[in-house]
């Protein structure tokens, strides 16, 4: 049997992550196997030195965009440009 990530075979000696979705992944693979094939929705930013989260990107606001972008008439022939925040100022 091969890990679903990385095509490496899983050795019976090692730790071996079952996906609720059925996959097979190293413990090493099981961050980039949650992040490709369930795309969760999450922010990027950082934490300030009160411990204060401030986010710069956030996932959760692209996918609600761009599933009103798809809604709208005509929207198929413009070609959308994602803007990018630095994560750097």
């Amino acid at each position: 049997m091969n890990c679903t990530v990385c095509g490496n075979p899983l050795l019976f000696d090692r730790v071996v992550f079952h996906c609720s979705c059925g996959a097979f992944v190293h413990a090493y693979c099981w961050d980039e196997h949650v992040v490709q094939a369930h795309q969760p929705s999450f922010e990027i930013g950082a934490v300030n030195l009160d411990g204060e989260f401030i986010a710069r990107e956030s996932k959760v606001e692209e996918q609600v965009s761009g599933a009103q972008a798809s809604e709208e008439p005509g929207s198929e022939d413009q070609s959308s440009e994602e803007e990018i925040t630095p994560l750097l100022e």
